[in-house]
């Protein structure tokens, strides 16, 4: 892939979110058997050029995950997982952006639980396109597959006949869709 440059993803200027439609979500193996997935509700995402060069930073809001009960909402807002009261953002910033074509590969810093690490995510850039209301739009989604014990959410269960409750592989999936600000 060829490094990313301003002029091939994005015209000059600063690209923001449209929360109403876009999404932050993960997903991992539960109880061997099944894929558990949720959401966070509220979340900011921005690409701009920084000294030439793309750059998309995020924040999610960790108290704004969706769990469909309630039992396990505090367990996943307790130090067992994402300590949302010690730490209640996630934080990403990428440090490089490559294209071919439609598809996208970012290098970045993942920051969960106030550890950060290192992540690659790959997926797809489509846009700018004018929507209804005269508004340049870019799509982007992105996916990348975490080990969530590194970023200190460690809690497991071993199960009766082997295995355990969760996997370590977390995979973490984001689509948005960005208007260049004005």
């Amino acid at each position: 892939m060829s490094t990313l440059t301003a002029a091939e993803t994005v015209p000059a200027g600063t690209w923001v979110l449209d929360p109403v439609h876009s999404s932050v979500g993960f997903s991992v193996k539960h109880m061997v058997v099944a894929t558990f997935r949720s959401r966070f509700e509220s979340f900011d995402a921005t690409l701009s050029t920084v000294d030439g060069h793309p750059k998309l930073t995020g924040v999610v809001q960790v108290g704004s995950i969706v769990a469909k009960d309630e039992n396990l909402a505090g367990h996943l807002q307790s130090p067992d997982f994402f300590d949302g009261a010690a730490h209640p953002e996630i934080r990403f910033e990428s440090t490089s952006i490559a294209r071919e074509g439609d598809r996208l590969a970012l290098e970045g810093s993942l920051t969960i639980k106030g550890t950060t690490r290192p992540v690659t995510a790959a997926g797809t850039i489509s846009g700018p396109h004018t929507d209804i209301a005269g508004t340049e739009k870019i799509g982007i989604e992105l996916e990348t597959t975490i080990d969530r014990t590194a970023f200190g959410l460690d809690w497991n269960a071993p199960l009766p006949k082997g295995g355990f409750a969760l996997a370590n592989d977390v995979t973490l999936t984001v689509e948005l869709e960005l208007a260049q600000q004005a």
